[in-house]
């Protein structure tokens, strides 16, 4: 899997554009994702598989925010199929 600063913006602007927690509205910047891109980015020599990217997305949201706002894994899959494309 490739790790660049050019990957992380690139996982930056997709999380952004699906906005998974609804932060956009009330005028969070672009880059406001950034640090969940980074460490997803970290851990995608894990990713094996979209499953595994989308599982991995999932985990992050979790662990930076809360299982509650995270929501379900199920929420990451359109995601992870477009972060795969990227990666």
């Amino acid at each position: 899997m490739r790790m660049s600063a050019d990957l992380v913006s690139e996982l930056t602007a997709l999380l952004y554009r699906f906005d998974l927690l609804g932060l956009v509205p009330v005028g969070v910047p672009a880059d406001e994702y950034r640090p969940e891109a980074e460490t997803i980015a970290q851990r995608l020599d894990e990713a094996h598989t979209v499953e595994d990217l989308e599982r991995i997305a999932h985990e992050e949201f979790t662990a930076w925010f809360s299982p509650e706002l995270a929501g379900p894994r199920e929420r990451y899959g359109a995601l992870a199929r477009e972060a795969w494309a990227l990666i």
